[in-house]
């Protein structure tokens, strides 16, 4: 499996401690990537490796966590990946992009906890990040949503690539157990035109989350300040 690293975090899946997996590889471009480093893969390693890995944190961690990259790049090694740690009594957890509804149906039994980005309104993709792919991302959707996984939908909120109605029209059109707005940072992006963009304050993000709350219900807001916050 290409992998960017593995790494401990109390912060992945939420209230537990989880091994995180960086899948390498995604075939997005997105300006705003915080992981451009492994866009176009990482370290080959053997899925015997990894389940070692695992096998060596049992007695520290309640979970196992793929993200990426994008994962579903390499379905068949993360399918086997989350069955195994499903096997030693872990927790699971997918973060994805949604590109491939193809390849979810045989991983919805295997995931406790899915995050979806939803880059942009479905029908901006392409012109926020260049790949036109929302209905991919609404089928992907739709097909957690009607799974027993926990579906979180999250989108980083970019100054000049976003605007708060483009918030208010996602929030419109998901479905969803919680939607997260993610700070903007612009320490590390693949676009470097980014690092002139400053980071989306708190109190920006509040205001944007108190006008959708009446949609969703349920909404979380996630800053370098502050953590998690439920609004």
């Amino acid at each position: 499996m290409i992998i960017g690293g593995i790494i401990f975090s109390s912060l992945e899946y939420p209230s537990k401690v989880s091994l995180v997996i960086f899948a390498g590889g995604c075939l997005l471009r997105c300006p705003y990537c915080h992981n451009p480093e492994i866009i176009d893969g990482g370290d080959n390693v053997s899925l015997l490796d990894i389940k070692s890995e695992i096998d060596e944190a049992l007695d520290f961690i309640d979970a196992v966590v793929i993200t990426g990259g994008e994962p579903l790049m390499q379905a068949e090694e993360v399918s086997e990946i989350l069955n195994y740690s499903r096997k030693q009594g872990l927790k699971t957890k997918l973060d994805t992009n949604g590109c491939y509804p193809e390849r979810i149906s045989g991983i919805t039994d295997l995931v406790d906890y899915v995050a979806l980005d939803i880059k942009a309104p479905f029908h901006k993709y392409d012109a926020v990040i260049g790949a036109e792919i929302g209905e991919k991302v609404m089928e992907s959707m739709k097909i957690f949503s009607d799974s027993d996984s926990y579906l979180e939908c999250r989108t980083t909120y970019v100054p000049g690539l976003l605007e708060p109605s483009d918030i208010i029209e996602i929030a419109e059109n998901i479905q969803c157990d919680i939607y997260t707005l993610q700070q903007f940072r612009n320490r590390t992006v693949l676009d470097d035109k980014l690092k002139k963009t400053p980071n989306t304050s708190p109190q920006e993000l509040h205001k944007i989350a108190q006008q959708i709350k009446p949609i969703l219900g349920k909404i979380k807001i996630k800053t370098a300040e502050f953590g998690e916050e439920i609004i």
